[in-house]
């Protein structure tokens, strides 16, 4: 492809879709003036296949600029670290609670579950992509059921990333006043104003998250990925490295002194290990791993988990953007950085798990700093996770403002003060849920019940019914039967999650209000 034609695939928010289909079908995109001026995308498909139809309404006579052919330049590998980092999210700072509520073996089967229907489910988009040449989540639910199902997949996406980049900031709200209070040694009780994390988020979000997601093309924060993985790795082996230093039961650092605390340090180091695992107190039954629990926080487990696999918003740019693009080469980066992200995920939840059992937080770093706010190590850790969410949420940004043009801008050519004020505009949304949220428990388990069943079960299976022709694969043939079947068990978790959430919200207001 010519440069001056690449020029004409960008999107309004820098991303470049594909027409191209897998199959290796040859196609030429020519550029083409009509009668008003207006330059248009033609293809010269020999088999005239389904990439001549138009997907975009027509206005004024003039034909829209299609989503044509793009040259990718992504590698193999810078792709795997890409959707890597799109699945990594702070979900990972949660698991050891969900598995604290789910026990080890019930934990791991979900986990499991999740990540292999993640997998079929970005098979079906990317199936779906290749048939009609489109590869943009919201285009696809045009193509299959016009503009509601453009305009439902764009609220999913927005509704889902939003979700996920509150929940980033959340951590810097939460973890950034602590990390400088280390550093300075700080009265925590101070009113001092660098140690309040609702000024910190907006300075973080002006200096940092803004200038960063004002990048014309997403590809330009490729590097980012790799280096956000990475922190996420060293917080793995963190987590994985203090297990053996942590005794159970930990002693609060509040409730001892500076001599009872170095006393606690030294002591650990003979404390007795039970089964190889974890050092016990059999005393205690808070100190004891469980293989299979369910309480009424076990509601928030597979949205928690579901949550944590979303990255289908990405799948189909880092496809457009991924060298000698083919289907079966995008379902491998999938499946490699699935099985990635799922065993770090497994790891980081039992051995969070097995270091606090009963007692790990919803936040698996806070649980942490209620042993030795000031440890050297756990520090590091809060500023590699700091520093991996920060640049994490410039990334998921971009598709929620290419959801948010293409449903109220779908004809408009990339302009820079609509591009720079959607960024604002989302940024200063997200400030201010982060600011007023209760804690992040329910901003997963909401934001999971929700968008995220739509996202990985229910738009996947119903556009690959809509699209994939009768002929091709009747309604009778295996694949779409599965893909029934997949639509049905989406809806089936989303009726579920949200049932469980508010039967545990009406308890917990039951209870509330009897305390009164």
């Amino acid at each position: 492809m010519e440069p001056a034609q690449s020029e004409m695939n960008i999107l309004s928010n820098g991303k470049s879709h594909d027409l191209g289909d897998d199959m290796g079908m040859p196609m030429k995109t020519l550029l083409e003036e009509d009668q008003n001026g207006t330059q248009t995308v033609r293809f010269d498909d020999p088999d005239e296949g389904l990439e001549n139809e138009e997907f975009l309404p027509s206005a004024g006579g003039k034909k829209p600029i299609r989503f044509t052919d793009f040259e990718g330049k992504t590698s193999f590998g810078m792709s795997v670290f890409n959707l890597g980092n799109a699945i990594m999210g702070s979900g990972i700072l949660g698991l050891a609670y969900a598995m604290a509520n789910t026990g080890i073996l019930l934990f791991l089967f979900l986990l499991t579950a999740v990540a292999a229907l993640s997998s079929y489910s970005i098979h079906l988009l990317l199936k779906s992509s290749g048939i009609v040449g489109i590869r943009a989540y919201e285009q696809l639910g045009y193509r299959a059921f016009g503009t509601p199902g453009k305009m439902a997949a764009g609220i999913a996406i927005t509704l889902q990333n939003i979700g996920a980049m509150s929940s980033y900031l959340y951590i810097v709200k939460s973890e950034l006043p602590l990390v400088i209070q280390a550093f300075l040694k700080a009265d925590p009780n101070s009113d001092l104003w660098y140690l309040n994390g609702n000024y910190l988020v907006i300075m973080v979000s002006a200096s940092i998250i803004l200038p960063l997601a004002l990048m014309k093309q997403l590809g330009y924060l490729g590097y980012t990925s790799g280096f956000s993985l990475s922190c996420m790795v060293f917080f793995l082996t963190a987590v994985i490295y203090k297990k053996f230093q942590i005794p159970c039961p930990f002693e609060e650092y509040s409730a001892n002194s500076t001599a009872a605390h170095l006393s606690m340090n030294v002591s650990s180091h003979d404390h007795e290990y039970t089964n190889g695992l974890a050092p016990t107190d059999d005393d205690d039954p808070h100190c004891s791993a469980r293989m299979f629990t369910i309480n009424s926080q076990t509601a928030y487990t597979i949205p928690i988990l579901a949550f944590a696999f979303v990255c289908h918003p990405e799948v189909l740019p880092i496809y457009t953007e991924l060298r000698n693009a083919t289907k079966k080469k995008m379902q491998k980066v999938s499946n490699i950085s699935i099985f990635v992200m799922y065993s770090m995920y497994f790891l980081a939840a039992l051995f969070g798990y097995l270091t606090f059992y009963d007692n790990v937080e919803p936040e698996l770093l806070h649980t942490y700093s209620r042993i030795d706010p000031y440890d050297t190590l756990i520090l590091c850790v809060r500023v590699a996770v700091l520093t991996a969410v920060t640049l994490t949420v410039p990334i998921v940004l971009f598709p929620v403002r290419r959801a948010i043009q293409q449903m109220l801008f779908p004809t408009k050519s990339f302009n820079w003060l609509r591009h720079i004020a959607i960024a604002l505009i989302l940024l200063t949304l997200i400030n201010l849920l982060v600011i007023f949220a209760p804690n992040i428990l329910g901003i997963f388990g909401i934001i999971g019940a929700t968008s995220a069943p739509c996202l990985i079960f229910i738009f996947p299976a119903v556009f690959y019914i809509r699209i994939v022709p009768k002929d091709e694969e009747p309604m009778s043939s295996t694949p779409k039967i599965l893909a029934v079947c997949f639509a049905a068990l989406g809806v089936s978790f989303m009726v579920m999650s949200l049932s469980f959430i508010f039967i545990d919200w009406t308890m917990g207001s039951s209870h509330a209000a009897g305390g009164h």
